[in-house]
């Protein structure tokens, strides 16, 4: 405890440059600051500031000493933040960000999450946008695809497919197509991003030849949910996220299509700002729904 209270010492005084405006920061005497410092100096044997009348300034040793007692300090000063957090009820106002479909699968699960933490205040944004978490004052944001911003902390939620679909009486009338190829003679069903304008491509085959087939757009929709019911009503074939259609798949108001040729995954993930002490309401609002997301759904399995 003696070197840990020198160490602190050394480190406030080498912050100020001087023991007076030490003691101020830690409650002591200038005289009590300078003396801790002092059997520092002697028990490592060497000398960490230069001293003079008015004024303290550290030595090429104490230098490099600062530098490393700073690091000891801060990772003390997170280990209890962190335990503090632990302690803390998680409460206020929670804003996360979602895509629109994201109603799906969140929306069920926040009943038991109310239940579990009464004062957390969920604010929850469907937004097919792509926001800045950071600049727009979000907590977390749960989003599909790559992850490139380096400020923000993340984590795998869960994975889920695509799958071809369509209304049996689509199916009746223009016939249920047997190949990939066969998809160039039917109403094909495309979505165009929100975020790029480019109509997404339907990931069927490593085939060169299969990955140029010229599918026909009988309806471009830039969203999901309009989407899905175009595939209900029968206009086509859509092409869709497995969360999506599990609904109409499970009532038999759609079907599954070539699905031997359904390759194409995606991954769900959480994220929030990257920062030392992770709040209790974010923490423990990830948790609940990494833990639940998509299980029991149709989605494929982790």
């Amino acid at each position: 405890m003696d070197n840990l209270n020198g160490l602190l010492a050394f480190v406030r005084t080498a912050d100020c440059l001087s023991f007076v405006g030490a003691g101020r920061a830690l409650g002591l005497s200038a005289s009590a600051v300078g003396k801790a410092v002092a059997r520092l100096e002697a028990a490592l044997d060497v000398r960490l500031f230069q001293r003079s009348t008015r004024k303290v300034s550290l030595t090429a040793e104490g230098e490099l000493f600062y530098e490393r007692c700073r690091r000891i300090l801060d990772d003390l000063q997170d280990a209890e933040a962190m335990l503090s957090h632990a302690r803390q009820v998680p409460r206020g106002r929670l804003r996360v960000s979602l895509p629109t479909i994201g109603y799906r699968f969140l929306l069920p699960l926040l009943p038991a999450f109310r239940r579990a933490h009464p004062e957390i205040e969920l604010e929850l944004d469907f937004n097919d946008q792509l926001v800045d978490l950071i600049e727009e004052g979000f907590d977390v944001v749960i989003r599909s695809g790559g992850l490139a911003d380096s400020r923000l902390m993340s984590r795998r939620l869960g994975p889920f497919r695509f799958v071809l679909c369509a209304a049996p009486h689509y199916l009746r009338r223009k016939g249920r197509p047997r190949s990939l190829e066969e998809l160039e003679t039917h109403d094909c069903l495309r979505y165009r991003w929100v975020t790029t304008g480019k109509i997404m491509d339907w990931t069927l085959s490593a085939d060169p030849a299969i990955t140029r087939l010229r599918l026909p757009a009988a309806l471009v929709l830039n969203n999901m949910e309009a989407l899905l019911m175009a595939t209900l009503d029968g206009h086509g074939i859509g092409y869709m996220p497995d969360f999506l259609a599990h609904d109409g798949l499970a009532s038999g108001a759609l079907e599954t299509l070539l699905d031997e040729h359904m390759r194409d995954q995606g991954q769900f993930w959480a994220l929030w700002p990257s920062s030392r002490h992770l709040s209790p309401k974010i923490r423990v609002f990830v948790d609940f729904i990494a833990e639940r997301m998509f299980k029991g759904q149709g989605a494929l399995s982790p």
